[in-house]
């Protein structure tokens, strides 16, 4: 189910470059671009979720549409009350996209670590006892 999120990612990458809308007003930019980092951030995080096997495709599809229209409302509303809540919108999903980065790259390091780790223990188990520098430390006690 990881794949949903990339998925999405890609359809929206191909239906914002076929799709050209000539945008001329600089408030409906600021709009869009707090949604766009909504949605991003609501991507990163099924990401994050999907490698943590906890990915639910009704969460993140309710999480995407309600996100990007949270944002929006909240930069139209500081447009219309005269103070610039858009600012501080970009600045929480900012932190929160890149805490979601950072937990991505820490699992994918601890995930690529243990592999590693994995196949060095497996290939000095698979080397034979009677290699020179390598002797068997166990002991068999046949003591009652």
């Amino acid at each position: 189910m990881i794949l949903l999120p990339i998925l999405a990612m890609l359809v929206g990458a191909v239906i914002a470059y076929f799709v050209v809308v000539p945008i001329h007003d600089p408030i409906v930019t600021l709009y869009l671009s707090v949604a766009c980092l909504a949605g991003l951030d609501t991507l990163l995080g099924g990401i994050r979720s999907g490698l943590e096997a906890k990915f639910h495709s009704d969460v993140f599809l309710t999480g995407f549409v309600s996100n990007i229209l949270i944002a929006f409302f909240l930069a139209w509303l500081g447009d219309k009350i005269g103070v610039n809540l858009s600012l501080a919108v970009a600045l929480v999903l900012g932190a929160r996209i890149f805490t979601n980065l950072s937990l991505i790259r820490r699992f994918l390091l601890t995930k690529w670590q243990d592999a590693r780790e994995r196949r060095r223990l497996q290939q000095e188990l698979a080397q034979p006892a009677s290699q020179p520098g390598l002797q068997s430390q166990i002991q068999v006690d046949t003591a009652p």
